[in-house]
């Protein structure tokens, strides 16, 4: 029996497509849901294309109140049951409370070589501090940002010249090839480091 699989976002879904893409055959884990806080987010109309139910609760109306923002996300994700919950692209903070609902089987996928960069600008940071390497990072979610477990992590060069949408681009492609390999290993139970070249 295969596990199920949600999938979280806030975007345009590349990272969820992928996710989609390689759950066939013999892989162990199937796509349940995807789901959103932005009803307009441009990942939902490419889930709905690739046939997999989609879910949407809006951030906005909750401002202020993340617990209750939160107990609404969790309404479609308890009523999909799936076994690993992926954040690819969601772009939310999470609490200790929602986090620890579903730790132990919620990925992450972060474009820095964790533990560098946590939180946001990691392109721009990265060059600023005249890395000559950034990539990303797979890893188990916890409470604390960006701070779980690392499951995978990918390198790219940091070129002269590099802006950091370039930089992002670059490591995006990256981020495609690292998150459905260690999606896989992850349903088939191993948590070892999978450091692609």
């Amino acid at each position: 029996m295969s596990l199920r699989v949600a999938i979280l976002l806030s975007g345009g879904g590349s990272n969820m497509v992928k996710l989609v893409e390689s759950m066939t055959g013999d892989h162990p884990a199937r796509p349940v849901l995807v789901m959103s806080n932005d009803p307009a987010a441009g990942g939902l109309d490419r889930a709905r294309a690739l046939g997999v139910p989609v879910a949407a609760v809006d951030h906005k109306p909750f401002r202020g109140d993340r617990p209750a923002f939160e107990e609404a996300l969790n309404g479609p994700l308890a009523e999909a049951a799936p076994d690993i919950v992926c954040l690819a692209g969601f772009m939310r903070v999470l609490t200790a409370g929602f986090v620890s609902r579903w730790q132990g089987r919620m990925l992450n996928i972060h474009p820095s070589l964790l533990p560098k960069y946590r939180g946001l600008h990691t392109h721009a940071r990265a060059i600023e501090a005249g890395e000559t390497e950034a990539g990303c990072t797979v890893h188990e979610v916890t409470p604390e940002l960006d701070e779980g477990p690392i499951l995978g992590q990918a390198r790219v060069p940091v070129l002269a010249g590099d802006t950091p949408d370039v930089l992002a681009a670059r490591v995006l492609a990256r981020e495609h090839e690292l998150y459905p390999a260690v999606l896989e290993r992850f349903a088939r139970g191993n948590r070892a480091p999978l450091h692609l070249p």
